[in-house]
């Protein structure tokens, strides 16, 4: 009997799949320790970014049931 698949977990509290099958993710670290960023570090940490394509493979490995 062939054994299932699991979810890592905590990848999949990380990481989204957007409809075009892209993988989405939030930055870390921009909620505290501000007044020494820039305004233009803090207003990029506020955006998503995607996945590169180089580590898309790994990551679909962990979340095999969101993609």
């Amino acid at each position: 009997m062939a054994k299932k698949m699991k979810t890592n977990k905590t990848a999949a509290k990380r990481f989204k799949v957007t409809a075009k099958g892209k993988i989405k993710y939030w930055k870390g670290g921009v909620s505290h320790y501000n007044t020494k960023k820039t305004r233009k570090r803090k207003r990029q940490g506020r955006k998503a970014q995607y996945v590169p394509e180089n580590l898309v493979d790994k990551v679909k490995k962990l979340i095999p049931n969101m993609v």
